[in-house]
C-alpha cells in the first residue's frame, strides 16, 4: 500500500507539472473538438498529430495522445446524442436512447449523465490501471522471447476474433500489416529486404506515413464519399444535472457499465469497443420494461457511456505492463513511444517511472478536465456541429501533409501518405477493415524480433515454443479461438452480434 500511495505521488508530480497539465488540456480538447465533429476519429487525430510530439518530451507526448483519446469518446457522445452521428465508433449504442431524450427535450439531462458517467467511470479505471500496473510488469518480467512471441500471436488472433465483418478479411489485413513491417533492413545480416531497389526504403515504412495515409487521408476520402445529413436538435438543451429519479435509475447502469468496460478493455483486439454493447444489452434484459429502450432510457446512456470510458483507459494495461496494444490507437501510442526512443513493455516502469506513473495520473487530472470542458461549452459544441464538412476538408488535408513533411523533409513521404490513403479507401470499399493491419505493422517487428531471439537461445528448435509452459498455454489459447471462431454456428452468432 505505501508503495501504491508513493508511486501515485511520483505520478501526480509529473502529472501537475504547469507543461504536462497545458498538454494534457490541449489534449482533452482537441480529443473533444474530434470526437464532436462527425467523420475525424481518434485515430485519424493521433495519426496527424504524431509529427507534432517529435518537439516534446516523451511523458508530455503521451499524456497529450492519451488526452486526445478518451476526450474523443466524451465528445463522440455529444455528436450522438445532439445529432444522432456517432462521432466515434463506441458512441453508436449512446446515439439510440440519447438522440431519443434529445427530442423529448432532454438533451441536458443526457449530456449530464454521460459525463457523469464517463468521469465515475475514468476514475475507477485509473486505480484498476495504478493497482494492476505493478503487479503485471512484475509478471512480464519473468517473459523470455518465446513467451512475448506467443503473446503477441494470441494478441493478434483477437484482433481478428473481435474485427468487424468478414474473419479471413481480418488475417489477411493482419498478414499485409505484418509483411509491410519486413520492409526495409535486415537488422541482422543487413540485407536489404523488399525495397525494389529505392533507396527511400531502405529505412522500412515509416509507422507515421502508414497510419496517417491508411486513417487519416482514407477516413476524408471516405467522408467525402457520402453526403452528411445532420439531424440537429431544434428543441433547447435543458437542465444539464440530473435530478434525484435520474441518479437513481442511472447509478447502478453506471455501476455494471464501469464493470464491463474496464474488464473488456483489457482484452487485446479492441475489447474497449465491445464495452458499450455489453452494457447496453445487459440493461435492456435487467430492465423491467425492456419496450423503454430505443425510446429515450436514461439507462441506455448511463451504462454504455460508462462502459465506453472505463474500456478506452483499461485498454492501456496491456500497453503499458507488457507493451502489446490491443487496439489501433495503442498501436499509435507503441509507435509514439518508439519514435521518442522507449520501448513499450515491462522495462517502462523500472527505467521510466516518471513517465508511467505521470501517465496514470494525468487520466485522473483529464477526466476532470473533460467535465470542465465539456458540459459549460454545450453551446459551442452545437454550433460547430453545423460547420459543413466540406469546408472542414482542405484544412485536415493541408494539415496532414506539412506534418508528415515536417519530419524527414521528404517529398516521397507526402506522395506515399496520397498512396496509403488510397489504399485505405479501396480497402473500406472492399469491406476490409485496415485497424488489424496497423496492429500487424507495430507487432510485426516485435514478433520478428522474439521469434528470432527465441531461436537463436534454443539451437534454431521451434519446440522451444511448447516446451516452455507460458508459451505453449498462450498459443493453445490463440488455437483455441482462432478454431472457434471459424466454426460455422459461431461465426454466424458474431456475424449477428456485429449487424446488430
Amino acid at each position: 500500500m505505501g508503495d501504491f500511495l508513493s508511486n501515485l505521488t511520483l505520478g501526480f508530480g509529473v502529472a501537475l507539472t504547469p507543461l504536462n497539465l497545458g498538454l494534457a488540456f490541449l489534449g482533452c480538447l482537441v480529443g473533444t473538438l474530434i470526437g464532436v465533429l462527425p467523420g475525424v476519429g481518434p485515430i485519424a487525430t493521433i495519426a496527424m498529430l504524431l509529427p507534432i510530439t517529435f518537439g516534446l518530451d516523451p511523458t508530455g507526448a503521451l499524456i497529450m495522445l492519451a488526452g486526445i483519446y478518451y476526450g474523443a469518446q466524451y465528445g463522440g457522445s455529444t455528436t450522438a446524442i445532439l445529432v444522432n452521428i456517432p462521432g466515434e465508433a463506441t458512441s453508436v449504442v449512446t446515439a439510440l436512447d440519447g438522440h431519443q431524450m434529445a427530442r423529448q427535450g432532454r438533451a441536458g439531462v443526457a449530456l449530464g449523465i454521460a459525463a457523469i458517467g464517463s468521469f465515475f467511470a475514468g476514475t475507477v479505471a485509473t486505480l484498476v490501471i495504478a493497482a494492476l500496473g505493478a503487479p503485471l510488469t512484475r509478471l512480464a518480467l519473468i517473459f523470455g522471447p518465446a513467451e512475448y512471441f506467443s503473446l503477441m500471436v494470441m494478441g493478434l488472433v483477437f484482433a481478428v476474433v473481435l474485427a468487424r465483418g468478414s474473419i479471413l478479411k481480418a488475417i489477411a489485413m493482419i498478414l499485409v500489416g505484418v509483411l509491410l513491417s519486413t520492409v526495409g533492413t535486415d537488422l541482422e545480416t543487413g540485407e536489404e529486404r523488399m525495397t525494389f531497389g529505392l533507396q527511400f526504403l531502405v529505412d522500412g515504412i515509416d509507422f507515421a506515413v502508414l497510419a496517417m495515409g491508411i486513417f487519416g487521408i482514407a477516413e476524408i476520402l471516405r467522408n467525402l464519399d457520402h453526403t452528411e445529413h445532420r439531424d440537429v436538435v431544434r428543441q433547447s438543451i435543458g437542465r444539464l444535472l440530473p435530478n434525484r429519479d435520474d441518479f437513481k435509475q442511472s447509478y447502478k447502469p453506471v455501476l455494471r457499465g464501469t464493470f464491463i468496460g474496464a474488464v473488456l478493455g483489457i482484452l487485446p483486439g479492441n475489447g474497449a469497443v465491445l464495452g458499450p454493447f455489453a452494457s447496453y444489452t445487459l440493461e435492456k434484459k435487467l430492465a423491467r420494461d425492456p419496450r423503454r429502450f430505443g425510446r429515450g432510457a436514461i439507462e441506455g446512456v448511463a451504462g454504455p457511456e460508462s462502459a465506453n470510458n472505463a474500456g478506452a483507459q483499461t485498454s492501456f494495461i496491456p500497453l503499458l505492463t507488457l507493451g502489446i496494444p490491443p487496439n489501433a490507437v495503442m498501436a499509435l501510442m507503441v509507435g509514439a513511444m518508439t519514435i521518442h526512443g522507449i520501448v513499450p513493455g515491462p522495462q517502462v516502469m523500472t527505467r521510466n517511472p516518471d513517465l508511467f506513473w505521470g501517465m496514470i495520473a494525468s487520466m485522473w487530472v483529464g477526466n476532470l478536465m473533460l467535465l470542465v470542458i465539456n458540459l459549460p461549452m454545450i453551446g459551442m459544441w452545437v454550433r460547430l456541429l453545423k460547420v459543413p464538412y466540406h469546408l472542414m476538408f482542405p484544412a485536415i488535408l493541408m494539415f496532414c501533409c506539412i506534418g508528415i513533411y515536417s519530419i524527414n523533409s521528404l517529398p516521397t513521404d507526402v506522395m506515399f501518405i496520397g498512396l496509403f490513403g488510397f489504399v485505405g479507401y479501396m480497402l473500406i470499399k472492399f469491406g476490409f477493415e485496415p485497424a488489424p493491419m496497423l496492429l500487424g505493422f507495430v507487432l510485426g517487428k516485435l514478433m520478428e524480433e522474439n521469434l528470432r531471439r527465441a531461436l537463436i537461445i534454443s539451437r534454431g528448435s521451434m519446440e522451444t515454443f511448447i516446451d516452455r509452459p507460458v508459451s505453449a498455454g498462450l498459443l493453445a489459447v490463440a488455437l483455441i479461438l482462432l478454431v472457434l471462431a471459424l466454426l460455422p454456428t459461431v461465426r454466424k452468432g458474431r456475424d449477428e452480434v456485429f449487424t446488430e
